[in-house]
């Protein structure tokens, strides 16, 4: 154990307390092409839901999954099961209406109630526990927004409102409460949903990953091993959109937070909070072998952009610090999320000319209730019934306010991310990265990537991304290169690690003057 704050340091490599502490089964790569009546791409929460929800209607059903099952955004969420997703009720009601935003609110509680009656009904032991949802305000320039946010409570009928003080050893002023909210661990809950999908005889496949789609009857997806699948209606749950025929890359904008997991001096009071402005703080508290502990969570920003990504761990750390004398740090990790210009997630249909294929992504951090609601929502399009929430959050929507000034404020960050990458020429050369240290470097003239694992092995790759060809950062946090345009990410020998991108960054023989991939 740590003692001190001096000594109080920060895991070397990032780990997601939910995957380490759960056995999650392993499942075959696809080795041949088959038939199925619905694909479901992606094995997180919205792809096992919805399976599962498809399987118990007696439909024929695979699941797909590119890596192992829960390990992406899923595996490292905060996993709080909420319908109080910061301040966003006042801002739902200007532009979705009174009866949108209720309908948002509804939705979400019917994910979170399935939730916890699937969780009952079975007696899945995953630390499930009813809380009480805060925003708290640090300014007093922040109360006015708490204001409009509780007199939209009101509107809504939502349980709650503005109290002057929290639990949290925190100045404030003020908060709003969302009351009988929860959390839990998300992937002992997920195994027993998996577990059923067994029993319903869906098959499951993971290491393999869907490329493209072809406009076939049935439809037809091309696996990145040139195996392929021919299904009726496929699902892509895969967080960013497998096939992106509708430019959704465009419409979807990746911001990247943070976790610790620490051990607090100061007991925690229970109940989940999140700052109402910026930087970021969120906290909850998680069981840990049997302790009470704390994730202290936060540091949100565009991917690829910004300062250091370890930067934002030690930030974490003097918060844990000096708001709870944490006195251990168990575990880091961070999540990728996508944004939608209007902050509703696009769920449904791709388009009407497009009926059998259906998306769920852009869940704003919120992905527990929304990726479950998904599952209701996609289950009911395939079966032909009418949901209630299609036209909320159908993906074909297009909001002008705010959608247009934030999709023209994003492509202006893009397009000055993808000049100044271009015009960026770094000083570092091979010769001068050493063991464990990542960066940018010039190979006679030309930008590219350099790592040196530990034990002193290099791998040198070319830095522009493969989607749309802006220059990648080093991420030293994540020992990763991360594209600030669109938030593809790849490992550090160029392996894709989230899209969109779908193909790898070149590696490159350093002795090659011309650049070349090797």
């Amino acid at each position: 154990m740590n003692e001190g704050k001096k000594g109080l340091n920060i895991p070397k490599d990032p780990k997601s307390f939910w995957v380490d502490s759960t056995n999650i089964p392993s499942y075959p790569q696809l080795e041949h092409d088959m038939s199925v009546e619905v694909a479901v791409i992606g094995g997180g929460i919205t792809g096992i839901t919805t399976a599962h929800l498809l399987a118990e209607e007696g439909f024929q059903v695979a699941l797909f999954e590119s890596t192992r099952l829960m390990n992406g955004t899923t595996g490292h969420t905060t996993a709080k099961v909420t319908a109080q997703h910061e301040l966003i009720y006042d801002e739902l009601i200007s532009h979705f209406g009174q009866s949108g935003a209720k309908l948002y609110f509804e939705a979400n509680m019917e994910a979170a109630h399935f939730i916890e009656n699937y969780i009952r009904k079975h007696q899945i032991d995953c630390d499930y526990k009813k809380e009480d949802a805060y925003v708290y305000a640090t300014k007093e320039s922040e109360r006015q927004k708490l204001e409009k946010e509780a007199k939209a409570y009101e509107k809504l009928g939502i349980e709650g409102g503005i109290v002057d003080k929290i639990p949290l050893p925190v100045q404030t002023s003020g908060a709003i409460v969302m009351k009988n909210q929860a959390q839990f661990h998300p992937l002992k809950y997920l195994i027993h949903l998996v577990q059923n999908l067994e029993k319903k005889g869906v098959q499951i496949f993971e290491q393999t990953v869907a490329m493209r789609m072809e406009q076939d009857n049935p439809l037809v997806i091309r696996m990145k091993n040139n195996t392929k699948v021919q299904a009726k209606y496929v699902v892509s749950a895969s967080h960013f959109p497998f096939h992106d025929g509708k430019g959704y890359f465009a419409r979807l904008f990746p911001d990247r937070s943070y976790v610790l997991a620490v051990r607090p001096e100061v007991s925690f009071p229970g109940g989940m909070y999140i700052t109402a402005g910026k930087p970021t703080r969120s906290f909850r508290s998680v069981t840990i072998n049997g302790e009470e502990m704390l994730l202290v969570i936060g540091e949100n920003h565009k991917t690829g952009q910004g300062i250091p990504e370890k930067d934002h761990y030690e930030a974490l750390k003097q918060e844990a610090m000096n708001v709870f004398q944490a006195k251990e740090i168990l575990y880091k990790w961070s999540a990728q999320d996508l944004i939608t210009p209007d902050k509703v997630p696009y769920i449904g249909r791709v388009s009407q000319t497009q009926p059998n294929m259906f998306i769920a992504t852009g869940f704003r951090k919120w992905g527990m209730a929304h990726g479950t609601l998904s599952g209701f929502i996609i289950r009911d399009l395939i079966m032909g019934k009418e949901n209630r929430y299609e036209h909320l959050y159908t993906p074909s929507r297009f909001k002008a306010d705010p959608s247009l000034k934030k999709i023209i404020k994003e492509n202006i960050n893009v397009a000055g991310q993808l000049v100044g990458g271009k015009l960026e020429l770094p000083d570092k050369e091979i010769k001068d990265i050493q063991s464990g240290e990542g960066a940018a470097i010039s190979i006679k003239g030309k930008r590219a990537g350099a790592y040196k694992t530990p034990d002193g092995k290099l791998y040198v790759v070319d830095t522009t991304c493969t989607h749309m060809g802006c220059e990648v950062n080093w991420n030293s946090a994540e020992t990763t290169w991360d594209c600030p345009c669109h938030g593809s990410r790849f490992s550090y020998d160029g392996q894709v690690l989230e899209g969109p991108a779908d193909q790898p960054l070149p590696q490159i023989d350093p002795q090659k003057s011309d650049h070349t991939s090797s």
